[in-house]
């Protein structure tokens, strides 16, 4: 008679073991999400509920968040209200109806925009300037590269606002305060250093062999670059970009200190969302809900490429 193993593999986890992963991920999940859908949940109530206590976790259901976050609104006597013509658009009857009139439009759009400009063109700037350093240090004999490297990974190491004074009376000498071409040169040099250690270990797990056969088939190195070590790094210059854009993204000491209107993204614009007689909630949930969704839709995206490029070269030879 043949007797049943009872012997599991070492490397196989057990069903007990996958059912309590399962639920502490799934835990951590549900608590690191509430935030941002209570935020969600906010920005869809009206200015009462979303300050009612006890909390509202459900409510009348309202846009009045986002049509204040994204127009300028002015308090007038009822009798003022009464004398001017019916309200044209959605927006201006939820103003009426608080005894407010529309005014012009709000900044909102333009900080959004400039985040954008700025968050995406400093990235760009970083994975590409990042991929060239990377690449040269992978592949060629650079004098004292351990200490380069070091001194690269070194300007992470101190904190942004012990070099706020300084950086903001160059930006003022050389004229780039409330730029975008200012924070856009000051992310991307605060990304290079990310980017270079990143991309330097995915072109080091890329075989040589494969740039020397395109080099003996008469390609340049930079033909051989492009075309055997730049397609198969995909994954780590995706992985790369998405830590890159979530720095310059949620960037807020630099971008209270070093802009001011023309240039101002979203992180220093979002907390003087002021509403009428104090703050106002759901414009300020609105805009913290709008200001998540490209850069989770960029993750999303990428998400294939991230979580390769997070696990690549996790086992070696």
């Amino acid at each position: 008679m043949i007797s049943k193993s009872t012997a599991h593999s070492v490397v196989e986890a057990s069903a007990r073991t996958k059912w309590i992963s399962g639920v502490i991920v799934v835990a951590y999940a549900l608590l690191t999400i509430t935030p941002l859908l209570w935020i969600f949940l906010t920005s869809f109530k009206t200015s009462a509920d979303a300050i009612a206590y006890p909390p509202k976790v459900f409510s009348e259901l309202s846009v009045e968040g986002y049509c204040n976050l994204f127009t300028i609104r002015s308090h007038q006597t009822q009798e003022f209200i009464t004398k001017l013509p019916p309200p044209e658009g959605f927006c201006e009857k939820v103003a009426r109806k608080s005894s407010m009139v529309i005014a012009g439009p709000s900044k909102t759009p333009g900080r959004l925009m400039n985040s954008l400009v700025i968050g995406f063109g400093s990235t760009f700037l970083a994975v590409f300037i990042g991929t060239l350093a990377a690449y040269a240090f992978s592949r060629f004999k650079v004098p004292i590269k351990d200490d380069l490297m070091f001194f690269i990974l070194s300007t992470r190491f101190m904190p942004p606002i012990a070099v706020a004074i300084p950086i903001y009376l160059m930006f003022r000498q050389l004229g780039l305060l409330d730029s975008y071409l200012g924070m856009i040169l000051l992310y991307t040099a605060v990304n290079v250093s990310l980017a270079v250690w990143l991309l330097k270990g995915f072109i080091d797990e890329i075989p040589r062999e494969y740039e020397e056969a395109a080099l003996v088939d008469g390609y340049t190195r930079l033909q051989a670059f492009m075309k055997t070590v730049l397609p198969q790094a995909t994954t780590g210059i995706a992985a790369t970009a998405v830590f890159c854009l979530i720095f310059s993204w949620n960037e807020y000491a630099f971008a209270v200190l070093l802009t001011s209107g023309n240039a101002q993204t979203m992180p220093p614009f979002i907390p003087f969302i002021i509403g009428e007689g104090g703050q106002d909630w759901p414009a300020v949930a609105a805009a913290t809900t709008l200001f998540v969704i490209p850069i989770l839709v960029f993750t999303v995206l990428l998400r294939e490429q991230l979580l390769r490029g997070i696990t690549f070269g996790a086992v070696r030879k």
